[in-house]
């Protein structure tokens, strides 16, 4: 029982850690009750669909696939089209997912090709394949957009006749929100709950656990336990990491979607960039590791993360006097998540696997 309860804390470490780091810093930053009940509805509504797309890479054992980023861009390609040709509403987000789907498949394909070359190496392979898309994206866009493709809106193009605008107002803001949503009084303020958007994560929880208990997730599942048992059982382990990132990249690049519709604006070049290191953070600050990772993981994660991120820099500016030093504090914690989070997960692994020798020892005995 005591190894059991020692499991349970070590696998909890991280998500207590910054649980109790927000609790402090709560009070400190003198934000209200239901100010940081609203904007944590908000921002659990806009990020938890783009975190709940890492599983399955995970579930793969891949790791942390920050090549979603390549799913974010693809979002923002379309949502650029449906700007271009002034479609607004729920019409809008229809026709950037019927361009980006297909986009997404390609690069996601490309990326599951290419981290197979590199077992082992994916997290980092990952990271890298994602900046090399970033550049071919930024050239998409700022050259052959205008040059080659016809963009005739004013609000897209450039005034110099080719290239897209670097920030967009999208006009189909808000139409995933506003199918269905609801208004209450928490703590003597109005705070806003879009039901549809919560629908929809709800919709990508199901499918996540439906998923793992057919036999295409079981097999996923057993590759990631071991790829050698996987190939000796008959399971193509190749082709089914390369289904685990295609699937990931197009989830992503709905919840960029989704992400943007709830922001109202979408900057063109930089919008992406930080959406698969946020997310990462999110998921490990839930207690998830490179080798595991569930639903509750993700929902709890995104919205710790997001209470220290709503916290820190006011926090940081009632303690030192200066904004400019709580958005760095913000910051710097931000980062820092993912190398905290991940040296704790060795350190986790380590202790997990002497449990295990004390308790077989203790059988034996």
């Amino acid at each position: 029982m005591s190894n059991k309860i020692k499991k349970f804390l070590s696998s909890a470490l991280v998500p207590i850690l910054f649980l109790t780091v927000s609790l402090i810093a709560t009070p400190i930053s003198g934000l209200s009750t239901g100010f940081l009940i609203n904007e944590l509805l908000a921002r659990l509504a806009r990020n938890a669909f783009f975190v709940l797309a890492l599983i399955l890479p995970i579930m793969a054992g891949m790791g942390i696939n920050f090549g979603m980023i390549m799913g974010a861009m693809a979002a923002q390609i379309g949502l650029v089209f449906a700007i271009n040709w002034e479609m607004t509403g729920i019409t809008g987000i229809l026709v950037a997912i019927f361009i980006s789907v297909p986009i997404s498949v390609l690069l996601g394909y490309f990326g599951g090709v290419v981290l197979n070359r590199a077992k082992g190496r994916e997290m980092i392979t990952s990271m890298i394949l994602g900046l090399f898309i970033a550049g071919i994206y930024q050239l998409f866009l700022l050259y052959i957009c205008g040059l080659i493709i016809p963009i005739k809106n004013p609000m897209v193009l450039l005034s110099r006749g080719y290239g897209v605008r670097s920030t967009l107002v999208l006009p189909m803001a808000g139409a995933i929100d506003n199918l269905w949503k609801i208004r209450i009084i928490a703590f003597d303020r109005f705070v806003t709950i879009p039901i549809s958007t919560f629908l929809v994560i709800a919709v990508l929880c199901i499918f996540t656990v439906w998923f793992r208990k057919t036999k295409f997730g079981q097999n996923i599942r057993a590759v990631g336990q071991d790829m050698e048992i996987s190939e000796m059982a008959g399971i193509d382990v190749n082709k089914n990491r390369i289904s685990a990132i295609i699937i990931s990249t197009v989830l992503a690049c709905l919840g960029q979607i989704v992400f943007l519709q709830n922001l109202g604006t979408l900057n063109t070049y930089n919008g992406a960039d930080q959406a698969a290191l946020f997310a990462a953070a999110a998921i490990l600050v839930g207690g998830a590791t490179v080798s595991k990772a569930s639903i509750v993981n993700a929902i709890i994660g995104t919205a710790l993360f997001h209470l220290m991120f709503l916290v820190m820099k006011d926090a940081g500016t009632k303690i030192t006097g200066q904004a400019m030093i709580g958005e760095y504090l913000r910051m710097f914690i931000c980062y820092g998540i993912i190398s905290i989070t991940l040296v704790i997960h060795s350190w986790k692994r380590q202790k997990d696997k002497e449990l295990d020798r004390k308790a077989q020892r203790m059988k034996a005995e």
